[in-house]
């Protein structure tokens, strides 16, 4: 056994229990039930597949009359109340996840969540 796996066994342990924190805080307790309830709600999601499909067709090519359905389902999404309280927890839950990428990308001295590329080649 080398000497680093004490190490490395401490680290997966203290992963497990920040891990655990983040599943059990308030902030993504409230992302999940909103998240479900978004999943549970048909209206809702007929409105953002509406709205993801007038996107595509808008890729492909731009026309003002698709401009405007897609802005109108725009505006139908934003008074979606399921919708709203969704974006709102995955706000809360990526604000928390921000935070706490900073607290430990500080004593480390670099990006802690950064992707460093990647690849052998």
């Amino acid at each position: 056994m080398s000497e680093t796996q004490p190490v490395e066994d401490a680290v997966e342990g203290k992963l497990q229990a920040f891990i655990d924190a983040i599943e059990n805080s308030d902030t993504y307790q409230e992302f999940m039930a909103a998240n479900e309830r978004l999943e549970n709600d048909d209206e809702a999601m007929a409105l953002l597949d509406g709205y993801r499909q007038k996107q595509r067709q808008l890729q492909t090519s731009f026309d003002q009359e698709l401009m405007a359905e897609l802005q109108e389902i725009q505006e139908e999404l934003e008074q979606n109340e399921t919708i709203q309280q969704h974006r709102q927890a995955q706000t809360a839950l990526v604000e928390l996840l921000q935070e706490t990428n900073d607290v430990i990308s500080e004593p480390i001295g670099m990006e802690f969540a950064q992707s460093s590329g990647g690849g052998c080649c």
